[in-house]
């Protein structure tokens, strides 16, 4: 229980040991303060030396032979207090730090995390993260014929039925070479015809994110996370919906 204690206010396993041992034998050479707190000779002789540094204990000669005691444990209180000094100091230096420390925390805060992918697969990854929206309200723009030569009717009508299942609900202005008169679930969708608007890339609209994806060529994508683009994005989106309708 005491050795616990004087761990706790910052003397280390050892240093505890040769303290309790010391205290319990009063004046004593080192061999039996280390034979009392079962440490070897040469450790304990090391041992004392970092707790006389600290105060806590001391030495005197009795003819040719020197001895070793504790001081007083009210030293311990001082220790404390010389602890508890050293953190106020440290707490007040570190003050002066920290509004540097905030200023380059902001920083990075809002620096645009982008996320890179490539191929088929890059591009599943792409939709299974907005698949997983908090806000269940996407916004996109697709270039659906592109989106035809990538992906099989089969594999694009699994994708539909999943982002059904998970809530999601689309709001989307497509490129087409003809309207598609279908309605579907869960999607409020408006046709962008392709000789006018020959758009080869799509992009998805959610919670703090916008996801690009080239569909010609090299199958390429990114993810940017950032409010202030996604917010910009929106503002697109919503100027283009409003000037879609006329090909209503």
């Amino acid at each position: 229980m005491l050795k616990e204690q004087l761990e706790k206010i910052g003397l280390a396993d050892k240093e505890a040991k040769v303290f309790l041992a010391s205290l319990e034998l009063g004046s004593s050479a080192v061999q039996e303060i280390a034979k009392k707190a079962e440490i070897n000779r040469a450790t304990t002789y090391v041992i004392i030396e970092k707790l006389m540094k600290k105060g806590l204990m001391s030495s005197v000669e009795k003819g040719k032979k020197t001895y070793f005691q504790t001081e007083d444990p009210k030293r311990l209180l001082k220790l404390l207090e010389e602890q508890e000094e050293g953190l106020r100091r440290k707490e007040e230096e570190f003050k002066k730090y920290l509004p540097e420390l905030e200023t380059l925390f902001n920083i990075a805060e809002e620096k645009p995390k982008v996320r890179f992918f490539e191929g088929k697969e890059g591009l599943i990854a792409i939709r299974e993260d907005y698949f997983k929206a908090k806000n269940k309200d996407v916004l996109g723009f697709f270039a659906k014929d592109e989106e035809r030569n990538i992906f099989s009717e089969q594999e694009r009508l699994k994708a539909f039925n999943e982002r059904v299942k998970r809530g999601i609900k689309f709001k989307l202005l497509y490129s087409d070479i003809e309207k598609d008169k279908s309605k579907r679930e869960s999607t409020s969708e408006r046709f962008l015809p392709k000789n006018k608007f020959p758009l080869s890339s799509s992009f998805i609209i959610y919670d703090n994110k916008v996801a690009v994806v080239s569909m010609k060529g090299k199958l390429i994508g990114v993810i940017i996370e950032s409010k202030e683009i996604v917010n910009t994005f929106k503002s697109i989106f919503e100027l283009a919906w409003e000037g879609s309708e006329k090909y209503q």
